[in-house]
């Protein structure tokens, strides 16, 4: 399965400034794209790269600096075809398509395979970020397209009513945490076992208790 991971290489993750200069947001932000990148491998998963500006990966990459939601769409276009129309390279429905955020630091091969067994199922499967945003999905209704703003997660569920696709949710703790805020970085020094919390114990974070809640704290 294609697997769409956007990725702003401009002053990523700006909720982080006031504990990552822009540098260490940089260095960050691309250690957990390498994380994404190597999870949907191991999960079967065929990851292409969706940038606002040329990256160096290992897979294949597109450049399109255009705001998220137009991106995608661009993206979804190109695979499933427009009109509702059937894939004309295969000469039958679109094959399933997935689009992964590349702040998922948590992700797991089993989290990403659940999803993309739901996917084969529905025609649009979800998984829901804690702030009622949209964290993955995979699709193979050519009419589907996004719209990334606040809770989207709901808006995607009437868009997929709207066009009659068959939808699934997804419940998920590895996909549904999104590294936006200072508070998440504990989330991955308690979770992650991939080069994102080993980024940040090398940046000197380390968890911390003392306030009555856990939290990474530098040291």
């Amino acid at each position: 399965m294609e697997v769409i991971v956007p990725f702003s290489t401009g002053r990523p993750k700006s909720r982080l400034s006031d504990v990552l200069s822009p540098d260490e947001r940089s260095e960050f932000a691309r250690a957990m794209l390498d994380d994404v990148l190597e999870t949907v491998a191991a999960a079967g998963g065929d990851p292409r790269v969706l940038a606002t500006d040329a990256v160096d990966v290992d897979h294949p990459a597109t450049v399109d600096d255009r705001p998220l939601t137009e991106a995608v769409n661009a993206a979804l276009d190109a695979r499933l075809g427009a009109d509702g129309e059937d894939d004309a390279e295969t000469d039958g429905p679109a094959e399933p398509v997935a689009v992964v955020m590349a702040d998922l630091a948590l992700a797991t091969p089993a989290a990403l395979d659940r999803l993309f067994a739901a996917g084969r199922d529905a025609d649009v499967a979800m998984a829901p970020g804690r702030g009622g945003g949209t964290n993955a999905f995979v699709t193979s209704h050519p009419e589907f397209r996004v719209d990334y703003h606040g809770a989207s997660y709901l808006d995607h569920r009437e868009i997929a009513a709207e066009i009659g696709a068959a939808f699934a949710a997804v419940d998920s703790q590895r996909l549904g945490t999104d590294v936006d805020e200072p508070a998440d970085l504990a989330e991955v020094l308690i979770h992650g076992e991939g080069r994102s919390a080993a980024w940040l114990r090398e940046a000197g974070f380390a968890l911390d208790a003392s306030g009555g809640r856990v939290a990474a704290v530098r040291k």
